[in-house]
């Protein structure tokens, strides 16, 4: 398989992957998954993100609170808190931009090393609690938790809409 099918297939076959093995997954692997992350663009290489690793299972419980989606955050092995660095800021928007390349980045990583994942926003409803529990600087702002881990389940179809639909000209 040449060089850009394999970055297509990757594309088109990720999946959101809510159920998770109870599997470790090695530091290593998480500190991969993070440096990919980085290789996002940002505007003026600004490189707004820090993060957070989530193991503790009394920690992501904590947080678990903070989400409709608390099993996904309980059952994972690992969560990865995204935050903007608003001190590292230039443009709010480019920067918020910046931050979603990285996390699909990350998701694209998480996908193609056989692991599942999900970018769980909904989160962001109780961003500051979550900020409070992880005892976050003022100054970054949570964007998403990404949870990991090895595939308890297969992803969805992932249907999209035909291209006729999205091009406008």
């Amino acid at each position: 398989m040449e060089r850009k099918d394999i970055v297509v297939d990757v594309i088109k076959n990720r999946r959101s992957i809510r159920k998770f093995k109870d599997k470790p997954i090695d530091d290593d692997t998480i500190r991969k998954i993070i440096e990919m992350g980085t290789w996002a663009p940002s505007g003026l290489n600004n490189q707004p993100w820090k993060f957070v690793i989530i193991k503790d299972k009394e920690l992501k419980a904590k947080i678990a609170e903070c989400t409709k989606y608390s099993g996904i955050i309980r059952d994972a092995p690992v969560c990865i808190a995204v935050f903007l660095d608003n001190s590292q800021s230039y443009n709010r928007v480019k920067d918020i931009q910046a931050i979603g390349a990285c996390i699909q980045n990350m998701l694209l990583t998480i996908h193609a090393m056989g692991l599942g994942g999900v970018w769980l926003g909904e989160i962001l409803n109780k961003r500051e609690e979550v900020e409070q529990i992880l005892n976050i600087p003022s100054e970054l702002e949570l964007m998403a938790v990404v949870a990991i881990g090895y595939p308890a389940e297969s992803g969805g179809k992932g249907v999209r809409k035909p291209l006729s639909e999205v091009i406008l000209r």
